[in-house]
């Protein structure tokens, strides 16, 4: 594989930890700025939703320019939000700063899916995008974990700060190792961007996408205080279980990218909702254990991120054959998906929290993930009947 690619996972790295970490700081951070946990929830959904109008956006605004240029801009982005985040005073401006990082977030991965299948063979797709999502699945095992750790022990100020360096170390790499002649696509035009916001197939695979990761953010957004006051485990633990679902994650996201080069997206997809919905299921009895609950977060982590590979190379394959004049723009809003899902997702969850119960999150969110799964083998019969009619004619 490309050095290149490997310098965008270790972008990834960072803002992964950045979006990710916030997770283990919920009852924190609600502590520490009294406000309830469905409003430290907010900070998931919010900066998700600045990842949302990020993506599709100010993709089509930067396409024009080079792509090395781009990615440092947002390196640098990225790093300013994370250092208002630190000197936040309160609530208000918290917010303000995740919306800002997640601007960054959006275009960064959107150009970044792109950049990554271009710099492999056809058949190496999804494996490239795998890889460079590996850098959300690593900050998984080690950022999210050690950022938890830091902002229980030191004050949650203090992870955005160390998450600052690590931008820092990002936007080096990048300048070291990302070449500056990529390949840089013919932006699309506003009546080419409005067909891919109104092609029904790519629809329908953002609604799966949305659904797919709402579903599970409808749970993960209180991971920690399901842990906590249900399971029973204090800080600490918390910290190592973070742990385990991250390196569970990293498995998930590999496997799931070479599943999807080998059996094709549709049945990739198949395979890893099912094992999610059934996860899910089985979370909101377990979570009363302390072990079954571990157990059960183990096998989780293994289902719930596996599904990005499939669901990001799917729409680059859909986007070449229905609008391949806006490829970059039908990947960015797929990131725009994932994140609708995840603000979505964490919003029901607090809605969830503050009419009935914590693990009553994972229930309804293994209910959100059927209707991905539906959806998916929909569309994969939807690609069947066009494969026909091609054969026919």
């Amino acid at each position: 594989m490309p050095i290149a690619l490997f310098a965008l996972t270790l972008s990834a790295f960072a803002i992964g930890t950045t979006e990710f970490v916030i997770v283990g700081l919920v009852p924190t951070i609600a502590q520490d700025l009294g406000v309830s946990l469905p409003s430290a929830g907010l900070l998931v959904s919010l900066y998700a939703a600045g990842v949302a109008v990020g993506a599709p956006v100010l993709t089509a605004m930067t396409g024009r320019l080079n792509r090395k240029w781009v990615l440092l801009g947002l390196m640098a982005l990225f790093i300013i939000g994370n250092l208002l985040a630190w000197q936040a005073p309160g609530y208000g401006s918290l917010i303000s700063a995740r919306i800002l990082t997640g601007l960054a977030h959006g275009v960064f991965f959107s150009i970044g899916s792109t950049i990554a299948t271009s710099l492999v063979s056809k058949d190496k797709e999804a494996s490239a995008i795998a890889i460079m999502f590996t850098g959300l699945t690593v900050a998984l095992v080690t950022g999210v974990p050690l950022g938890t750790w830091i902002g229980q022990n030191f004050g949650w100020r203090a992870t955005f700060l160390v998450v600052s360096s690590l931008g820092l170390l990002a936007l080096i790499g990048s300048a070291l190792l990302v070449p500056n002649n990529l390949k840089k696509a013919v932006p699309a035009s506003l009546s080419q961007q409005f067909k891919v916001l109104t092609h029904p197939r790519l629809l329908l695979v953002y609604l799966i996408t949305i659904l797919g990761y709402g579903g599970t953010f409808t749970a993960f957004t209180y991971l920690a205080p399901i842990l906590q006051e249900v399971s029973g485990f204090g800080n600490n633990a918390i910290s190592l279980i973070l742990l385990v679902y991250g390196v569970s994650v990293a498995f998930g996201n590999i496997y799931g990218g070479k599943m999807a080069d080998r059996m094709g997206p549709i049945s990739a997809l198949t395979l890893i909702f099912s094992g999610l919905i059934a996860t899910l299921l089985v979370l909101a009895v377990s979570a009363t254990h302390p072990v079954t609950a571990v157990l059960t977060v183990l096998i989780w982590g293994a289902f719930a991120f596996g599904n990005v590979p499939g669901l990001q190379v799917y729409v680059v394959q859909l986007a070449e054959r229905y609008v391949p004049e806006a490829v970059d723009v039908a990947s960015g809003l797929n990131i725009a998906a994932f994140n609708i899902g995840i603000a979505l997702g964490s919003v029901t969850g607090g809605y969830v929290v503050d009419g009935m119960s914590l693990t009553d999150t994972a229930w309804i969110g293994a209910g959100i993930v059927t209707l991905a799964l539906v959806l998916t083998r929909f569309s994969g019969s939807l690609d069947r009947r066009g494969q026909d009619a091609v054969t026919s004619t």
